[in-house]
């Protein structure tokens, strides 16, 4: 495996996303394990991404430590829970590509709906959804964390409208998935993908990790934050239009 180049040029590119995902482009996190995928097994390409991401989360929450949400992270954290222990149990009864192709059309529309509202100069007003709806995007979020990897966009579609400043936005999205992925490392380590092989595939490709979190971190400080929002929401449109080609093909 690492000696195979196509499996090097694979993982390579899916942790540089996933770096600058973890950095502030919240949205093409969903991406990497899809990409290494091309080259391995998926749920081996996952096992061997895991504990990158963790470190990835270690520097992402490290550096926003300061600006954080804590509101939303006290709800983001059960609730997610929740879902992960669902898509837990229900990973043998519940297709992965059907999930992806639900969330893949509900990351394009909602993507689609809110570049329309700020289409042009136009600037919306912040949308505060109720907690019980948060709750219940936040259940969905840990599910299909479990299940496809693709947590993001429900969790985006919860937090991206009520227009937190985007370094906040930012260090609660981090704290938020730090704490997710941790709680799924249960579920890798009774499916046996830690092998010593992938952790040494893992081991290898940490400088690569480090590096591209702290590219994203640099990008995103210097972005407006009107911008970064369109950004965001221009990347739930792609990462719908790969789900939902995931799911068809």
């Amino acid at each position: 495996m690492l000696s195979d180049p196509a499996y090097i040029a694979c993982a390579v590119i899916a942790v540089v996303v996933i770096g600058l995902a973890k950095g502030g482009l919240s949205g093409l996190g969903a991406l990497g394990t899809p990409i290494l995928a091309l080259a391995i097994a998926p749920v081996e390409a996952a096992a061997i991404l895991l504990p990158i991401i963790i470190v990835q989360d270690a520097v992402s929450v490290w550096v926003f430590r300061h600006c954080w949400n804590r509101r939303i992270v006290a709800i983001t954290i059960p609730f997610a829970a929740i879902g992960i222990a669902l898509g837990w149990l229900f990973a043998a009864q519940l297709p992965a590509v059907a999930i992806k192709g639900i969330l893949g059309a509900i990351a394009l529309l909602f993507g689609l709906w809110r570049l329309w509202l700020e289409r042009g100069s136009r600037t919306t007003a912040p949308w505060n959804m109720p907690d019980w709806i948060g709750a219940l995007l936040c259940i969905a979020t840990g599910f299909t964390s479990q299940i496809a990897h693709a947590g993001g966009p429900p969790f985006q579609m919860w937090v991206g409208p009520k227009k937190l400043p985007h370094l906040e936005f930012v260090g609660t999205t981090a704290i938020a998935f730090a704490a997710m992925n941790w709680m799924k490392v249960p579920a890798y380590w009774a499916l046996g993908e830690f092998t010593s092989d992938n952790l040494m595939a893992s081991a290898m490709l940490m400088p690569v990790a480090v590096v591209s979190t702290f590219a994203g971190v640099w990008l995103v400080r210097r972005m407006h934050g009107k911008a970064f929002y369109l950004i965001v929401y221009a990347l739930m449109v792609l990462l719908g239009l790969k789900l939902l080609y995931d799911a068809l093909t």
